[in-house]
């Protein structure tokens, strides 16, 4: 079993599980894999208006809590239903929480506060650079992680985008919010890829070699990243005023289906397809990120955005090796005479 470094809203740790041999491949695609990508897209892509919606009554510890709350409850119970067990080792919970506060706990806050401050599209397109990130940290932390010429040229070109996206040439004033928001959010959800990029070589450098499934794997990360939010959600927040049922709705499906169900789909994915399909999905979240804030909600963004998401996309696809720079092949003509 192993991790590749994957991004979505959330972004979701892909186990790779040994396909059994002999297995019979559904005659109906519909039936198989492309619609289960098609399905985990939309609902990745749609996370970003769902963070929208809940943030304008919810404090993001609450909406953290209650994502990651009613995506506990589904994993569990399929985990149950299944006759499965959580892991028993405490040196693998200590891992695993480490791996829920990076790739949970922490990011699903800060989306929280940048679900505040800038719209959801603009938050789908600079999560788009995950991909990036999670490159970074592989090379820095796993020994088997070589950069080469084609990632190296993936990272420089996704982070040109990322720049992009910001408008370094402070073309910022177009978006509905003030200047001064629009940057802290943006630096918000850089601050969530971050951890993705760091939290999933630590899951494939710590917690790959388990036995474990990677359902009782991701029961226990998503129920390790509850706990924190427990605790401090009461503490640090006070009750909404206002709870209206868009919020609520927002989070229990952003809770159920963007973070437990997508889990479920995400490894399924993978076993039928490879996680390298798998990890595609990051190319599309953000074109229904941007959709869906454009239509649903009204948001505007500036011209330099979406084209910043193209070029991160480009970079990403690149670093993951979807997309490969071809060498030129030596000519025939250098070889010596007599042969």
């Amino acid at each position: 079993m192993s991790t590749v470094p994957t991004a979505s809203a959330p972004v979701v740790p892909v186990y790779r599980e040994p396909v059994p041999t002999g297995t019979a491949q559904p005659r109906n695609p519909l039936l198989g894999w492309r619609a289960k990508f098609v399905l985990l897209a939309l609902i990745w892509g749609m996370s970003f208006v769902l963070i929208k919606t809940g943030a304008e009554v919810l404090a993001p510890l609450q909406l953290a809590l209650g994502r990651m709350a009613t995506g506990a409850l589904p994993l569990l119970a399929v985990l149950f239903l299944s006759r499965g067990r959580l892991p028993s080792s405490p040196r693998l919970w200590g891992h695993m929480f480490v791996v829920a506060l990076l790739l949970n706990t922490i990011p699903f806050t800060l989306f929280g506060y940048a679900g505040q401050l800038i719209p959801s599209a603009l938050m789908g397109i600079v999560n788009a650079s995950t991909p990036l990130f999670g490159v970074v940290f592989a090379m820095l932390i796993l020994s088997d992680e070589r950069p080469d010429r084609t990632r190296v040229l993936g990272l420089g070109i996704g982070f040109l985008g990322v720049l992009t996206v910001f408008g370094v040439w402070n073309s910022l004033s177009t978006v509905n919010v003030t200047d001064g928001d629009a940057l802290l959010g943006m630096l918000m959800v850089v601050g969530a890829t971050a951890c993705y990029g760091i939290g999933t070589p630590y899951l494939r450098r710590f917690v790959a070699g388990s036995a474990h499934t990677a359902l009782e794997l991701s029961a226990l990360q998503m129920l390790l990243g509850t706990l924190p939010l427990l605790v401090l959600a009461p503490l640090l927040t006070e009750a909404p005023t206002e709870l209206t049922w868009k919020a609520v709705l927002a989070v229990t499906v952003l809770g159920v289906f963007g973070t437990g169900f997508a889990y479920i789909l995400n490894y399924a994915i993978v076993r039928a397809a490879g996680a390298t399909v798998a990890t595609t999905v990051t190319y599309v979240a953000p074109v229904i990120a941007v959709t869906a804030g454009v239509v649903l909600l009204g948001e505007t963004l500036s011209w330099n955005q979406p084209l910043g998401a193209l070029v991160i996309i480009l970079g990403a696809a690149l670093c993951q090796g979807v997309l490969r720079v071809r060498r030129p092949t030596p000519s025939r003509g250098g070889r010596r005479k007599g042969h």
